[in-house]
């Protein structure tokens, strides 16, 4: 049998205003690494994704970002911190535990993008 390894698996992260989710990925806490006019490579440490010049609502309404992290609270803070709602007209919500022994958070981007933001929880 050959060796079927995967090295890594991206998402591409639809844009209705490219410039502006650019803007708001970065102030996020994710990094820039590459950008094109169609397309921009954004990491923060093992975590990447690729964002789109492309939208079409009913798919932007229907996607879905996850990303762990060892502590929710303080992303939840870094993200209040930088006002990060008021200036993208954004909602985001308070972390709370969830029935998957996770607790998490969401927040959507400009183009209505949803991201759950969570860590595992200490219970079993």
């Amino acid at each position: 049998m050959t060796n079927l390894s995967c090295e890594e698996i991206k998402a591409f992260v639809p844009a209705k205003d490219y410039a502006l989710s650019c803007e708001f990925y970065q102030q996020m806490g994710f990094e820039l690494a590459w950008q094109s006019p169609e397309m921009a490579y954004f990491y923060h440490g093992d975590c990447s994704f690729l964002l789109q010049n492309f939208y079409n609502k009913p798919h932007a309404d229907n996607f879905m970002m996850h990303l762990l992290v060892e502590d929710v609270a303080a992303w939840h803070q870094h993200l209040t911190a930088q006002g990060i709602t008021e200036k993208y007209h954004v909602q985001m919500s308070e972390p709370c535990v969830q029935p998957w022994n996770m607790t998490d958070f969401v927040i959507y981007d400009p183009s209505g993008v949803l991201w759950r933001i969570g860590q595992n929880s200490d219970a079993e």
